[in-house]
């Protein structure tokens, strides 16, 4: 009997064991995909693996941006093109916008991404298409503009009128009782004329609807000196002059400044704050111009000078670069200054030298290209006689040269990259180079 109980106490416990659950941690495979426990702790995890590899997937992308950038930057600054084609053409009527003739005077000027065309008789503006915007009918002697931002002055050089136009056409009409001599305007509108008597000269501003303000500058050559030129800021609170006036008997030159707002007249009675004489002893200064709000530049017979009017009462000439050279050519836009200048006899009779607004050397390219006229816009430097045009970057790559069937006026940038809008006195042609 103990025996068989001793039997069925077996039985039970073998049954117990078979529904007993074994630890995972504990157990063995059976199979060849065995792994040592500290083998698994040594390897990295699959998070960090995916990391990894994502980097390197992120890598290889951003290497392959940058080749393909870096090839678009090298071509789009080396490559010269060598044909165009013709994007559309609009004919410009004899007479439409008052010309007399077609051998009468006729001006260009940029205005903004478009065109304005004057002569003695009346001023069109043309849009990116050569369509015409407005035209403005006057009775000129001799027309001569100034362009600043969206406005843009119109005046009777010894006559005494003065149109103030912006895109939406002329705003304004003032008029003087003494000639005018020069003109400039601000990107606001506010004109301001250098008038002439017998014996003294007048600098008068004007409201952008042609009304006269309270502002009078009167000098003598015995004096503060004889105005050579002068321009208006953008925002019309400045003004730079260049005066010739007599020194020991002798003819010199000076740059001065003056402030119309409270700044400049809280310095001094005629808004003077600032002027520059000794740096100009022996020169002649034919232009000045503000290129923005606080650079503007001298250009003399000795080379270009550079100011700032970051301190409004008391601008600094940051720098001067000597040319050594005469100078045939100016030219300039609100981020650039240029100079063409004669280079010597050779294979480059030409050098064009380039600045920034504080007197920074972007640029220095000979060349000898027989140009008649140059400008830049944007970052390209157009050059064009005739029947040729030229075209160069600020690396001085000469991305373009091309002659053409038709007169040329005028040469601007086109609506596209690598097109240009060429002006004759017939039509307006908009050209794409290929190639």
């Amino acid at each position: 009997m103990e025996e068989l109980n001793s039997i069925n106490r077996e039985l039970k416990k073998q049954q117990l064991r078979k529904q007993i659950v074994q630890n995972p941690a504990q157990m063995h495979p059976i199979s060849g995909d065995y792994h040592d426990p500290e083998e698994e702790e040594a390897k990295p995890s699959q998070p960090r693996l995916s990391f990894r590899r994502s980097a390197t997937v992120g890598g290889v992308i951003l290497l392959i941006a940058a080749v393909l950038t870096g090839g678009v930057i090298y071509w789009r600054t080396y490559h010269q093109y060598a044909e165009y084609s013709v994007s559309w053409e609009a004919e410009l009527k004899a007479g439409e916008d008052g010309a007399r003739t077609e051998g009468s005077f006729t001006g260009y000027v940029n205005f903004g991404e478009n065109i304005i065309k004057y002569t003695k008789d009346g001023a069109s503006y043309i849009d990116a298409r050569g369509k015409t915007v407005w035209i403005q009918a006057y009775e000129m002697k001799s027309p001569v503009v100034a362009v600043n931002g969206d406005y843009i002055a119109i005046a009777d050089q010894q006559g005494n009128s003065i149109y103030i136009c912006d895109k939406n056409g002329c705003q304004g009409v003032a008029t003087t009782l003494l000639p005018i001599l020069k003109v400039s305007v601000s990107a606001k509108g506010l004109a301001a004329a250098i008038l002439e008597d017998a014996k003294s000269n007048y600098i008068t501003m004007f409201q952008k609807n042609g009304e006269p303000l309270d502002i009078t500058i009167k000098v003598r050559l015995s004096g503060n000196g004889y105005p050579l030129d002068f321009s208006l800021s953008p925002d019309g609170t400045q003004m730079i002059c260049s005066y010739m006036y007599l020194r020991q008997g002798m003819l010199d030159c000076r740059v001065v400044f003056y402030n119309f707002s409270e700044i400049g007249k809280n310095e001094s009675p005629f808004r003077l704050v600032g002027g520059f004489d000794e740096d100009f002893t022996g020169s002649m200064v034919p232009r000045v111009q503000f290129l923005n709000d606080e650079y503007s530049f001298a250009c003399s017979d000795k080379g270009l000078s550079f100011f700032s009017s970051k301190n409004l009462a008391s601008p600094e000439l940051l720098a001067q670069a000597a040319v050594e050279s005469e100078i045939q050519s100016l030219f300039y836009s609100d981020s650039y200054v240029g100079v063409v200048v004669q280079n010597g006899a050779g294979e480059a009779p030409y050098r064009m030298e380039v600045y920034r607004p504080d007197g920074r050397l972007v640029m220095e390219k000979e060349f000898n290209f027989p140009y008649q006229y140059v400008s830049i816009d944007g970052d390209q430097i157009l050059m064009w006689n005739d029947s040729s045009l030229q075209v160069y970057n600020l690396s001085g790559v000469e991305k373009f040269h091309g002659t053409f069937d038709f007169v040329i006026s005028r040469v601007m940038a086109g609506r596209f990259a690598n097109s240009y809008r060429i002006v004759s006195p017939q039509k307006i042609t908009e050209i794409t180079l290929q190639k």
